[in-house]
């Protein structure tokens, strides 16, 4: 149609092109396209008319000036949109008309199109040079947003760069990490493709597999691609695909059942309500330019009369293939009929009077519009909307390239701007294929998503999803099942990062998280609980007074101490007895004395250490057992005494009398007393709480501060009672009857062999075993002295008393 500014239209009308061998002998045939007709290509081309005709109806926009346009079909060939390209530059010639006036009739101010990425690159570079703008309706590819190679090129559809983004957190928001990946071979699907691959890796999805085919590939290279999708374990399948390509595809598959797949889809086919017929898609989801409303738009295309489809090869061609008829008689063979005009297009069921989901339409709308408004605005500059603008004004493509970066307007409610790139702002609907129960699949609206939304806010979904064999259940992709809480993920060896096994925490690590890559260590006071999830605060152990063995060993010291007391109390009664006056009573109480105190002295080793705790349990210990000691020694040097003193002439006795073996016992303990001092000074022993010796829990024990001072402490209880056994083996056959020195002996042995015992016992015990070892031998030694010098004394003062004389003890020669 003539007019005024001539608009050029590019839109994919067929899909394939007539092949024509030249022999360059005669004149090449023109481009010819064939294959059936493309009903939802066609209704873009006639709203791309509709809205023309309603600007220049428009008594606001562009008032007095006439829209003209050029449409013409691509093919959806790059082949072709290069012809196409050509014809646009054809009119740049300025045409005269009579009366020398120069009109600018059939020169493209701009072009709307077109469906397909790669042609549109084509058209956009032949173009570029003459300024002409090119804006698209359906071409996403994100290598158009170049404005270094592509400076005259707009659109009204969202880059893919956006939809790629948005599939790969479509993807990972329902936990899908193992995917397969189809896409077209052509710059639409290449791109957008490796802009999603790029997203998904940032997500931490994996491709099991990425194939790309080409409808006008060979049939074994689509049943190829077709084996993959089968033989894969990838449940889901993102197909980057334009219409045409899935369409093959799709026709292939449909050949012999497969693994059921739910297919996540590019706006390119997923919203073309023609593929919904292949069933096993049904559960499919992806992003759709947003629904829309065109008022008049469905009267426009249905308001076709017969004759406007005779002066038209496209309508005709349309309408023949609609009806199975044909518009001229001489063209219908004998078995088809001859369109008579009463043909009804309004019951018609096709892609052109679907206008329930007015998607890309719209983009087209919106793209004439935007044209529209900048040569308005570079033509009716300054004009009031009643007023008239000038058809004559002088105006270049250039000044229309120039006014479309500046558009901004609402059209039916639709905004409509470009950015710096030439694309608008990305807003997707989220649809997905539910079948009904009557069998046939519709395109359900489910959620919408604003890419301007922050992060992780971008998704609202709004209505139930229903997915692949119409289960209500997101299904499971993954390489390999979450690791549960307390494992850890192991890469599996050369597969992708989604590939792993699941490998439980080491010992004293966890993981709170499901699929973690590593596990964390636990404090050093904290183990981790059985399921490895979670750190713990460790047990505390020390040896208390509720444990069995503190209870046992806390029994046997107070047994100790009492029978220590009755014994005193029983000497205390027969004081005045031979046997109790022998070898000084004094001594005897004040040993009795020294081993009750050591018998207490080992509850100090039960119960949570503390400062105070931890310094007396070492000190009480190390100086009741040297005055237990002191006293042995001082019984057995008076027994040496004793005998020496029998002697002819020998007046020893009164070098060694009471106060003499007082002072030896204060002698031998003082030193101790000063040895403890000087350790309790220097480096005391202090409460601490043991993590290496079990790793998974605590023990309270006393730090030796000093183990010098320990072991100073030790070895001088062993060097009296080196010496002390020393001097009672020497004393041990002397002619008494009752000498006491065997059975200072036998106790001494005793002591002597529980304590060397000790030490490795006690360097070698762990935890609180080490404090069981330390009270076993306090006690096994208290006892030893206890048994050994007091019990037969006792026996012969409680049961034998008419041994308990003088003469019995004097007499040698009674056993």
């Amino acid at each position: 149609m003539d007019g005024d500014f001539i608009i050029g239209g590019s839109f994919s009308l067929h899909a394939y092109m007539h092949t024509v061998y030249n022999n360059y002998t005669s004149m090449p045939e023109a481009v010819k396209c064939k294959g059936s007709i493309d009903t939802r290509e066609l209704r873009f081309s006639r709203a791309m008319v509709f809205a023309i005709e309603e600007i220049n109806n428009s008594t606001e926009l562009l008032p007095g000036i006439k829209l003209g346009y050029q449409i013409y079909d691509s093919c959806a060939l790059v082949p072709v949109a290069v012809h196409v390209a050509f014809q646009f530059l054809n009119s740049l010639d300025t045409a005269f008309s009579t009366g020398n006036s120069c009109s600018q009739t059939g020169m493209v101010m701009a072009a709307v199109g077109d469906s397909g990425s790669s042609p549109s690159i084509s058209i956009s570079r032949l173009i570029s040079p003459f300024n002409i703008p090119l804006v698209s309706y359906f071409s996403t590819c994100a290598c158009l947003s170049n404005k270094q190679q592509y400076p005259n090129f707009f659109r009204t559809i969202p880059s893919d760069q956006f939809q790629a983004a948005a599939l790969a957190k479509l993807i990972k928001h329902f936990g899908w990490t193992w995917i397969g990946a189809v896409r077209s071979d052509s710059d639409y699907g290449n791109n957008g493709m490796a802009s999603f691959l790029e997203a998904a890796q940032k997500e931490g999805i994996c491709v099991e597999y990425s194939v790309s085919f080409y409808r006008t590939n060979p049939q074994s290279r689509i049943q190829k691609v077709a084996d993959v999708i089968r033989r894969s374990k990838a449940v889901v399948v993102v197909a980057f695909a334009s219409f045409g390509d899935m369409k093959i595809l799709l026709e292939e598959l449909s050949r012999e059942p497969f693994p059921p797949r739910q297919w996540i889809g590019s706006e390119s086919w997923v919203t073309n309500t023609e593929l919904t017929r292949y069933s096993f898609c049904a559960g499919a989801i992806g992003f759709g330019i947003p629904k829309s409303v065109i008022p008049g738009l469905r009267d426009f295309l249905l308001n076709l009369s017969f004759s406007e489809v005779a002066a038209s090869s496209v309508l005709t061609e349309f309408w023949e293939d609609a009806f199975n008829c044909r518009l001229k008689k001489s063209t219908a063979t004998v078995n088809e009929k001859v369109c008579d005009g009463t043909e009804d297009i309004q019951n018609l069921k096709s892609q052109y009077t679907d206008t329930s989901q007015l998607r890309i339409t719209n983009m087209v709308y919106k793209a004439v519009y935007a044209i529209a408004h900048a040569i308005h605005n570079a033509v009716c500059h300054g004009k009031n909307v009643t007023a008239q603008c000038d058809k004559l004004t002088k105006l270049e493509p250039k000044q229309v390239l120039t006014e479309l970066k500046k558009v901004n307007f609402s059209q039916n409610g639709y905004d409509v701007s470009f950015n710096a790139n030439g694309d608008p702002v990305a807003n997707y609907e989220l649809v997905n294929w539910q079948k009904h129960e009557s069998g046939n699949t519709e395109i359900v609206t489910v959620a919408l998503y604003d890419a301007s939304l922050p992060v992780g806010k971008e998704f609202r979904i709004n209505r139930n999803i229903t997915w692949m064999e119409n289960s209500t259940n997101v299904p499971v992709s993954v390489c390999s099942g979450s690791c549960p809480l307390g494992t850890r993920k192991v890469l599996q060896k050369g597969k992708p990062i989604c590939c792993y096994d699941c490998i439980a925490c080491p010992e004293g690590e966890i993981s709170n998280i499901t699929d973690s890559a590593d596990c964390l260590p636990c404090h050093k006071e904290f183990w981790p609980n059985a399921k490895r999830d979670t750190c713990i605060p460790k047990p505390v152990e020390f040896l208390s007074f509720q444990d069995i063995l503190g209870i046992i060993l806390a029994t046997f010291s107070i047994l100790g101490a009492f029978f220590a007391i009755m014994t005193a109390a029983v000497f205390f009664h027969h004081r005045t007895s031979p046997i109790v006056r022998a070898n000084n009573s004094e001594l005897s109480f004040l040993l009795l004395i020294s081993l009750t105190l050591c018998f207490l002295c080992s509850l100090t080793f039960i119960g949570a250490p503390s400062e105070w705790s931890c310094m007396l349990r070492h000190t009480a210990f190390g100086i009741t057992f040297v005055l237990c000691v002191s006293c042995v020694l001082g019984k057995t040097i008076v027994v040496l005494m004793a005998f020496k003193a029998t002697l002819p002439g020998s007046n020893v006795m009164k070098w060694f009398g009471p106060l003499q073996q007082r002072m030896t016992v204060v002698s031998f303990t003082f030193i101790q007393v000063l040895i403890c001092t000087i350790w309790l000074v220097l480096s005391r022993p202090f409460p601490i709480k043991n993590l290496t010796t079990y790793k998974e829990k605590i023990i309270l024990e006393c730090a030796l501060g000093s183990a010098v001072g320990f072991w100073v402490v030790l070895g001088y209880i062993g060097l009296l009672a080196s010496f002390c056994f020393v001097l009672a083996v020497l004393a041990r056959k002397l002619p008494d009857n009752f000498n006491e020195a065997k059975l200072i002996t036998f106790s001494m042995l005793i002591f002597c062999a529980v304590w060397i015992t000790f030490i490795p016992a006690y360097v070698s015990s762990p935890g609180k075993f080490t404090v069981v070892v330390e009270i076993f031998a306090i006690l096994a030694s208290s006892f030893g002295l206890m048994l050994c010098i007091f019990a037969p004394k006792c026996f012969i003062i409680l049961f034998k008393p008419e041994k308990n004389t003088k003469k019995c003890l004097m007499n040698k020669n009674q056993s």
